[in-house]
């Protein structure tokens, strides 16, 4: 079978009956939007604005919101239609394996765990220095951070996820019922603080609304290429803010507000009449998140002059407050912030653990994570995120990884958005909730519009998003390919099919042509370990000290990121070769004979040698460590 086997329709209805591995139907469309909002309504709602506005687009970043708004809506129908016609866990990577194959399944789930492990972690941080503030301003002497050896721990995050980490083990439906009284509570707290804020809005503020563009502080060193867009860096302009670049940065920016929704369509499986309730929960909550986000923006434009806001070192809601005089909204602001960061914590922990789960579930990660409890839920799965998320939050520096959220959901819009004209055409008859109008038309339009978003995001970005996607393919050739079980039962199932008891000879293979071992594997092999050997040496060199990351060659470098492109290549030609023996293997089979046997037959052949998977492997890994070292080169460079 090849790299983009699919899933079926009638694979999924087996999931889904699967009492080992089955989710419990309890959520409504108010569950549903709610979820939604309490995901997209966090810190965000008090910073991302006055930040774009202070650093990208003046008061256009009101443009910029209402840009954002509009396609994540495009892309929201997408999920809707998608989520109403096959309500099961998942989201964007059920979807493309239905529709794309096996391989972008993975990496769209791959880019989903990212997504999703990123902004639990970043939001727990936060959540633990607005924890540090309270007993700071309280007058409390508690400290927030413990020694551990050579390392400093904070324990606030870890509290936060171990509590919602329990909830989630004890049940969605409980979870959601402590995530909805939160959720009114904040909501009310930022309509209190946008009526507080209309009083000071003066109409002088919003001149000029698009401040034309101006050169971006320190824009010839590291700092200004890396965090220049990826659009204007491809033609050649220089690193500048404001301005229509600006403009359009701050729309992929503030696109961070959106990402909720994407999350709430991992819940299908655990929806009630989804086909009714999904499409309603999730363009309510859209509706209501746009309306909060562009109120706040208009509030924190027309107080404080972008300017003033500019010169701020951390320009958010509560800085515009403070820059009018009005200190005491900060109190309420703080709280809404830790209000609004404990439900984001809750659902991206939902979230994670389910695109987990259904990857699981599929074979393409350890199948034994995905078994649920009697209570429904995935426990032991919900756990073991739980703690990755509380160990990153409280050791790590996140600061920096937050933009890879963005890009982690704008990928997923994107194939979302271009897959549902293919689930049109490989199952019309499948009864939906919800269609997008004018398809093919306006899903394309979708998706193109979210690539466009996605080349407004800085160079330093897509840069980890490379070495992200490289590894994930180095995991998927290591482990997961060989463990599929839409692989392993599709060749199975053509097994069973045929009409005789044993398999045909070798010889009705093409003469010389063995899966396991052929010259194409073996020029692959030689041509990935020396790639893997030349950068290995580059390594263990500027680790020594011998080489210096500004002492390397331009020539040097583009050669060590290249190195093993010759290995891939050939490798996958030759798994193109295997696959296409295999397929021939079980064509020519004459009958099915034991259980045992067809089994072992199937994952012996499914395509590909051990030596093969581990080039390809190998050759990703080299990849993503050449790409870090050709970072590493420009940033010195650059400095």
């Amino acid at each position: 079978m090849s790299l983009f086997a699919r899933k079926t329709i009638t694979q999924v209805n087996d999931d889904l009956a699967d009492p080992e591995r089955q989710l419990k139907r309890e959520l409504t469309a108010w569950d549903i939007a709610v979820m939604g909002v309490a995901v997209a309504v966090g810190a965000g709602i008090f910073s991302v604005g006055a930040q774009a506005a202070a650093n990208y687009a003046g008061p256009a970043v009101i443009i910029s919101f209402v840009i954002a708004a509009a396609i994540c809506g495009l892309a929201v129908m997408n999920y809707a239609e998608f989520a109403s016609a096959v309500p099961v866990s998942g989201s964007a990577y059920t979807f493309s394996y239905l529709t794309m194959g096996e391989l972008i399944a993975w990496i769209i789930g791959w880019d989903l765990i990212l997504e999703m492990l990123m902004a639990a972690s970043v939001i727990s941080k936060y959540w633990g220095i607005y924890v540090r503030n309270v007993f700071e301003f309280v007058g409390w002497n508690i400290p927030t951070d413990v020694q551990i050896g050579s390392l400093t721990a904070s324990w606030p995050p870890v509290l936060i996820v171990a509590i919602f980490t329990t909830l989630l083990v004890l049940g969605t439906k409980l979870t959601t019922r402590v995530n909805n009284v939160f959720t009114v509570i904040k909501v009310g707290i930022t309509i209190f603080i946008v009526l507080a804020g209309a009083f000071y809005v003066k109409a002088g503020n919003f001149v000029p609304f698009l401040p034309p563009s101006e050169p971006t502080a320190g824009g010839d060193g590291a700092a200004g290429v890396m965090h220049q867009t990826l659009f204007s860096f491809m033609i050649g302009a220089e690193p500048t803010r404001y301005g229509a670049y600006g403009l359009l940065g701050a729309a992929a920016l503030v696109f961070f507000a959106f990402i909720g929704f994407d999350i709430v369509a991992t819940t299908a499986e655990e929806t009630k009449d989804p086909q009714r309730n999904l499409p309603r929960g999730i363009f309510g909550g859209l509706a209501l998140v746009s309306l909060l986000y562009i109120a706040v923006t208009i509030v924190v434009t027309g107080m404080v002059s972008f300017r003033e806001m500019a010169e701020q070192p951390e320009p958010s809601l509560a800085t515009a407050f403070q820059i009018v005089g009005a200190n005491w909204v900060g109190t309420f602001i703080t709280i809404g912030i830790l209000v609004g960061l404990t439900t984001v914590i809750m659902v991206l922990l939902l979230g994670l653990a389910r695109i987990v789960f259904a990857m699981s579930r599929d074979g393409l990660l350890p199948r034994a994570i995905s078994h649920t409890s009697k209570r429904g839920t995935p426990a032991r799965l919900q756990i073991v995120c739980g703690i990755v998320v509380a160990v990153i939050a409280s050791l790590g520096d996140v600061n920096e990884l937050s933009e890879m959220i963005n890009i982690g959901t704008l990928s997923a819009f994107v194939l979302v958005s271009f897959a549902v004209p293919v689930l049109r055409r490989r199952y019309p008859e499948v009864p939906r909730g919800f269609r997008v109008p004018w398809s093919p038309a306006l899903p394309i339009i979708s998706g193109v519009l979210c690539i466009w978003l996605m080349t407004n995001l800085a160079v330093e970005t897509w840069l980890r998003f490379v070495v992200w996607l490289l590894v994930g393919l180095a995991f998927y050739f290591g482990y997961s390919y060989k463990n599929s079980r839409v692989r392993l039962e599709g060749g199975l199932g053509s097994l069973r099919r045929t009409a005789d008891a044993r398999l045909s000879p070798a010889s009705a293979l093409p003469s010389g042509e063995q899966p396991n071992s052929t010259t194409l594997t073996a020029t692959g092999a030689v041509l990935t370990w020396i790639a893997a050997a030349l950068v290995l040496v580059t390594v263990v060199g500027l680790f020594s000290g011998m080489l210096t990351p500004a002492g390397l060659t331009g020539t040097f470098v583009w050669a060590a990121m290249l190195s093993a492109v010759p290995g891939l290549v050939v490798s996958h030609l030759a798994l193109r070769r295997a696959e296409k023996i295999h397929d021939a293997r079980v064509a020519s089979a004459d009958a099915a004979t034991s259980e045992g046997a067809l089994t072992q037959h199937v994952q012996v052949a499914s395509g590909a040698s051990r030596a093969l998977l581990t080039s390809l492997c190998i050759g990703y890994s080299t990849a993503a460590v050449a790409v870090v070292v050709g970072i590493v080169h420009i940033v010195a460079l650059l400095a």
